[in-house]
């Protein structure tokens, strides 16, 4: 990841916003969604979504843990999913649940959603309000489809925006790095772990 093509934009030197209240997202980091990836970018990956996690507890901030799962016959699953038959995050199966190296606690929030974005039909909003939570810090995969859905869901909820760009990643390198210049500075700012543990302090 190319993280100093973010450091050098113009607008780093004259922050847009403030995080209000922030709580930090990680999205879909599931077994059946990261078996495929090479195991030292998967590492990586829970490395530097930890090292985040560990900085939200510290300052006693929320944790919103997000996955999908779905049933066995795949009636509550996306279309591409079920025109294609694909045999993901199966509710009770190993490959629904989170990677075991992530630091999860009891009370961390969990969202399951059955669609890209995780406002989409859940109780994600009723959680946010009730800690009044007005911005987020995402995490987790992939860049180009649920991080981004739930990154530009947010700023339509009139949320700031933190895409961490050492904890987010796709299969998909190219849309990944379109994706994340698109958002920066429009929906989100992305910034490395330092940086965004500097701002939540």
């Amino acid at each position: 990841m190319d993280l100093e093509y973010f450091r050098q934009l113009p607008f780093r030197e004259n922050r847009i916003f403030d995080l209000d209240t922030p709580a930090l997202m990680v999205i879909d980091l599931t077994n059946d969604f990261l078996a495929a990836w090479e195991p030292d970018r998967r590492a990586r990956l829970i490395a530097a979504t930890n090292d985040l996690v560990r900085h939200f507890r510290r300052t006693g901030r929320p944790i919103v843990w997000v996955r999908q799962d779905f049933r066995e016959d795949l009636s509550d699953a996306f279309l591409e999913m079920r025109d294609r038959n694909v045999r993901l995050n199966i509710i009770g199966t190993a490959g629904a649940q989170l990677d075991a190296r992530l630091e999860t606690s009891d009370s961390d929030i969990t969202i399951v959603k059955k669609r890209y974005s995780p406002f989409f039909a859940t109780h994600l909003d009723a959680v946010l309000a009730k800690l009044d939570i007005r911005s987020l810090v995402i995490a987790g995969i992939n860049t180009h489809a649920c991080v981004r859905m739930a990154a530009i869901d947010a700023y339509q909820r009139d949320m700031r925006v933190m895409l961490a760009a050492e904890a987010t990643d796709s299969y998909d390198e190219d849309h990944k790095l379109v994706s994340l210049r698109y958002m920066d500075g429009k929906i989100a700012q992305v910034l490395d772990n330092q940086a965004i543990m500097a701002e939540i302090a």
